[in-house]
């Protein structure tokens, strides 16, 4: 008996995405289907955030609810970090359940966000104001606001820019356990291979316009069949080798 393929959360389909008259990406065939963990690569400026952007409008068009992680994060420097994680939640409650929770957190709000901070390393730092944090643990908050959202499709662009590769491998997994379905943006071509599904690599060809070069399952991929997604990175190291 063949198993049958499920229904895909998403069919995306356009000629081009892009800002404006800027055209960013053309020709996009590109299905999401529940389960899967996606690995967006390409250097920077290939359309990743782009991509990213018009995947998660297309799937609120269909009401399906996504945990959003931005490359730029949208904190508020001056609140906490209790305060900037509870605003993933701001839509799920009144406005003034919000307002006296600025004021005065409710316990169980707090302990619900402690409890999501343990695992993220953050939780003794929930009373802090965020602009008083290093790079790497306003990455973990932003991390924690998207976690505390609490929905199955996770889509983050850059979201383990900032740390180590031993700190990204935790957080990628804790995302993961999280939720059913990812998409995720990144540079690191080992993670992909390591803790993904599918890859989808972006990049520009001879015409100066950006396409995906590359859309398949990572079973079976070596790091080194992803360098053509980076040819500045190729042709330095082919320099520092001559």
């Amino acid at each position: 008996m063949t198993q049958e393929t499920p229904s895909p959360l998403l069919h995306l389909s356009q000629d081009h995405l892009g800002h404006g008259a800027e055209v960013v990406l053309r020709d996009l065939d590109i299905r999401l289907l529940p389960g899967e963990r996606i690995a967006l690569l390409g250097a920077s400026g290939a359309g990743k955030s782009t991509l990213l952007e018009a995947l998660r409008a297309a799937l609120q068009q269909r009401d399906v609810a996504a945990a959003w992680c931005p490359q730029r994060q949208g904190l508020v420097p001056q609140l906490s970090v209790y305060h900037n994680i509870f605003m993933g939640r701001l839509d799920q409650h009144s406005r003034l359940t919000n307002l006296l929770n600025l004021l005065r957190p409710k316990p169980a709000h707090w302990q619900a966000v402690a409890t999501l901070c343990e695992p993220l390393g953050i939780a003794g730092l929930m009373e802090r104001s965020v602009e008083a944090l290093s790079g790497g643990q306003r990455q973990r908050v932003a991390i924690a606001r998207a976690l505390y959202q609490g929905h199955d499709l996770f889509l983050g662009d850059e979201p383990v820019a900032s740390v180590d590769p031993h700190q990204a491998s935790q957080l990628i997994q804790l995302i993961h356990a999280r939720h059913a379905t990812s998409v995720v943006a990144l540079h690191q071509r080992e993670l992909t291979l390591t803790h993904f599904t599918r890859v989808i690599g972006l990049g520009k060809q001879a015409d100066g316009q950006g396409y995906v070069l590359l859309d398949v399952a990572t079973d079976g991929l070596t790091p080194g069949d992803l360098d053509f997604l980076y040819p500045a990175a190729a042709t330095r190291e082919s320099s520092d080798v001559s």
